[in-house]
């Protein structure tokens, strides 16, 4: 599918030359869902004007690894060596894409996918906002975190959604790995990132027109996941990502009538 490249950007490519991209960086990114009385909803943040990737951008919580998310923690669920097949990555990455997911958006959001054990999930996280800046502060680590709170990452409450690459043009980029998840049972958001100056449940039929009618505005990858979730129940989601075949996609600009597009394609399905 094409996307219309803004004006802004249109500019950029009159001397963009492929030789100098930058190497994207490995992030992860998770789709909280819930189902509202519209239907299915997801958390959504607007990322702050200001911001040097995505500004102004609705996006999922999630951002990039980091090297103490390779450090050794419990969990349950699929092994790294599954959600290496899932990711075509190895196991070691693997595993430091989903403890950065599961990180990033307890940091961002209070969402936290861990337990006691393989049976439970932590109810209201609210009197864990310390470890929340802590994490953000850098001054421990999620395995250290989880070790002292007797938790478990719950890997199994996670779904693999896509992957999708940021484009060439871009100063930033990031490698992305998309998970999916819904909103476990007791938790709610809390306070959110200070990167974002909004944040909502957004039924996702609602949100989607607004993206259509350019009063509200998404990346290609989230605006796909969106659509594609759309569609499905909150307690849908984890079947229905199991039984994705995921592939890269990083878009590429192609010209056409005189005019720059952004050339983007949807996951394939098994």
């Amino acid at each position: 599918m094409l996307v219309p490249v803004p004006a802004r950007m249109q500019e950029r490519l009159k001397d963009f030359d492929p030789e100098t991209a930058v190497t994207p960086k490995d992030a992860a990114t998770i789709a909280v869902v819930r189902d509202g009385e519209d239907g299915i909803e997801a958390f959504l943040m607007r990322r702050h004007s200001a911001m040097a990737f995505a500004a102004g951008m609705y996006v999922f919580p999630g951002g990039g690894v980091q090297d103490d998310d390779g450090e050794p923690m419990t969990w349950v669920g699929p092994a790294p060596e599954v959600w290496a097949e899932r990711f075509h990555c190895e196991p070691d990455r693997a595993a430091r894409l989903v403890v950065a997911a599961v990180r990033e958006t307890f940091e961002e959001t209070g969402v936290l996918l861990a337990g006691p054990d393989e049976h439970s999930v932590v109810g209201d996280t609210t009197d864990l906002a310390w470890a929340r800046e802590d994490l953000e502060a850098k001054k421990m680590s999620f395995a250290r975190f989880l070790a002292d709170q007797g938790l478990v990452l719950r890997a199994d409450l996670l779904g693999a959604w896509a992957h999708w690459i940021t484009p060439a043009l871009e100063p930033r980029r990031y490698d992305t790995r998309f998970f999916v998840a819904a909103l476990p049972e007791g938790q709610r958001i809390g306070t959110v990132s200070t990167e974002a100056d909004k944040s909502l449940w957004a039924p996702l039929s609602e949100v989607l027109a607004l993206v259509d009618t350019k009063q509200a505005a998404m990346m290609p990858p989230t605006a796909v996941t969106c659509r594609e979730l759309s569609t499905l129940a909150a307690t849908e989601v984890l079947d229905a990502a199991a039984e994705r075949r995921i592939r890269a996609i990083e878009p590429h600009f192609v010209r056409k009538d005189g005019e720059w597009w952004l050339e983007t394609e949807r996951e394939e399905h098994l």
